[in-house]
């Protein structure tokens, strides 16, 4: 299986070594097609704590960290 990459917003960075990201992605509805915005929220792992609330993020996923942790920061997009 390819490795899953994703792009998104930190919405949190209160954990240590930890964020939030948030990733929203178009559906179109089953039955009415209309486009719809889905958003996941996911823990991911920093390692150094440098993201801050409001960056652009690559996220990847990994093996499981912890309880809810399988994502992993790749690099910072914008700031």
């Amino acid at each position: 299986m390819p490795i899953k990459e994703t792009i998104g917003t930190v919405i949190s960075n209160k954990m240590h070594k930890t964020i939030t990201v948030s990733v929203t992605t178009k559906v179109a509805h089953k039955k009415y097609n209309k486009i719809m915005s889905k958003t996941n929220k996911y823990y991911a792992h920093d390692e150094n704590n440098i993201c801050k609330i409001g960056d652009k993020v690559r996220i990847r996923e990994t093996r499981p960290l912890s309880k809810n942790k399988h994502w992993i920061l790749v690099n910072k997009i914008i700031k």
